[in-house]
C-alpha cells in the first residue's frame, strides 16, 4: 500500500513539473510571438500588407476632429498599392469642423485615387458631408440619408440654480461675452448673434450639397430642411447615385475608374500615436488567442468611443434626442 502511495505521489509531482515546464515554454513562445508581431505592427503603423488592393476607410460613430485619420488618408494617397478607395459610412455625423476636415482630406485623396462612398447604415449630416467628397455615392437599400442642417444646443440651469438657492454673477468685458451662459435666459442680441453663426454654417452646407450633387436651388431647398430620407427617396432626390452593397461600389471603381478587377478590399485603420498602447492592445489580443486571459482581460481595446453629450460647438448630426 505504501509503495503504491509513493508511486502515486511521484507521478503527481512529475505531472506538476511537466505542466510547469509546458506553461513556461508556452509563455516564452507567446512573448516571442507578441514581441515580433507587436514590433512589426508599430513599424508598419497598422498598414495592410503590400500588393495591389482597394482601401476600405471606415467612418462610424460620432465625427470629431481626428489627426490620426487625416494622416492615414494622406498615406493612402501616397501608397502606390492602393488602386481605389471605398469609403464605408455608418455615422450620424458630429461636429461641423470635424466633418469639414474629413471632407477636405477626402477631396484631396480623390484627386489621387478614385473614391466611392458606401452608406452602410446612416449617412446623415456630417457623415453625408464626408460622403459628398466621393464622386459616386452608393447606399444600402435600408440606409438613412440626409439630415442636411446644423444646430447648436446648450443647457440652461437657471431654474435649477434658483430652486436650490444659488446665484451666479459675472463681470464681462462686453455684454455678449460668454453667451449663452447656461445659467440664465439668453439675451435677444446673443441669440441673434448665434443664429447668424448657425445660418452661415447652414449656407456653407447647402452650397456644398448644391455643388457636389449638381442640384438646382429648388432641388437644394427640397432636401435641406433637416429631414432624413430612405435610400430610395434619396436616390430620386439625387442625394445618392445608386443603391447596393460594397460589391456595387467596387464594380463602379472597376467599370468607371478602370481599377483592376478581382483585387482584394483591405481595411485601413488610423495609426495611434501611442505606440505603447497599440503594442499592448496587440499583445492582449494575441495573448487571449493563446489562452492567457490575464493579459487580455486587463487591457482590452485601446479604441475609445465618443459620447454625443461631449460634443461642443456647431453640430452637423442626426440624432432624434438632440433634435427635439
Amino acid at each position: 500500500m505504501s509503495l503504491i502511495s509513493f508511486k502515486s505521489v511521484d507521478a503527481l509531482l512529475d505531472r506538476r513539473q511537466l505542466r510547469r515546464k509546458l506553461l513556461f515554454w508556452r509563455l516564452a513562445a507567446a512573448v516571442a510571438v507578441i514581441g515580433a508581431i507587436g514590433g512589426l505592427w508599430m513599424i508598419s503603423g497598422g498598414v495592410p500588407e503590400t500588393g495591389s488592393h482597394i482601401a476600405r476607410v471606415t467612418i462610424e460613430g460620432v465625427i470629431v476632429r481626428n489627426n490620426d485619420m487625416m494622416e492615414m488618408i494622406e498615406k493612402i494617397g501616397k501608397d502606390g498599392n492602393v488602386k481605389g478607395v471605398v469609403l464605408s459610412i455608418d455615422s450620424p455625423g458630429g461636429s461641423v469642423v470635424g466633418s469639414e476636415d474629413l471632407y477636405l482630406a477626402l477631396r484631396g485623396l480623390d484627386s489621387k485615387k478614385p473614391v466611392v462612398a458606401l452608406i452602410n447604415g446612416i449617412g446623415a449630416s456630417g457623415s453625408y458631408i464626408a460622403a459628398m467628397a466621393a464622386d459616386h455615392i452608393v447606399a444600402r437599400e435600408t440606409a438613412v440619408v440626409g439630415s442636411i442642417g446644423v444646430l447648436m444646443r446648450y443647457p440652461n440651469f437657471g431654474k435649477l440654480l434658483e430652486t436650490i438657492g444659488v446665484e451666479v454673477d459675472s463681470i464681462k468685458s462686453a455684454p455678449l461675452k460668454a453667451e449663452p451662459s447656461g445659467v440664465g435666459p439668453t439675451p435677444p442680441e446673443a441669440r441673434e448673434s448665434l443664429q447668424q453663426v448657425i445660418d452661415d454654417a447652414y449656407t456653407w452646407f447647402k452650397n456644398l450639397v448644391s455643388q457636389r450633387r449638381d442640384l438646382s436651388p429648388q432641388e437644394t431647398a427640397t432636401v435641406s430642411d433637416g429631414r432624413v430620407f430612405s435610400a430610395q427617396k434619396a436616390l430620386s432626390l439625387k442625394l445618392i447615385d445608386a443603391t447596393g452593397t460594397e460589391k456595387t461600389a467596387v464594380e463602379w471603381l472597376e467599370t468607371k475608374k478602370n481599377v483592376e478587377k478581382g483585387i482584394p478590399v483591405k481595411d485601413w485603420k488610423p495609426e495611434s500615436k501611442n505606440n505603447a498602447l497599440k503594442f499592448l492592445d496587440v499583445a492582449a489580443r494575441l495573448a487571449h488567442s493563446l489562452g492567457f486571459e490575464l493579459l487580455s482581460g486587463s487591457l482590452g481595446s485601446v479604441e475609445a468611443s465618443m459620447d454625443i453629450s461631449q460634443l461642443d460647438g456647431i453640430l452637423a448630426i442626426w440624432h432624434p434626442t438632440l433634435e427635439r
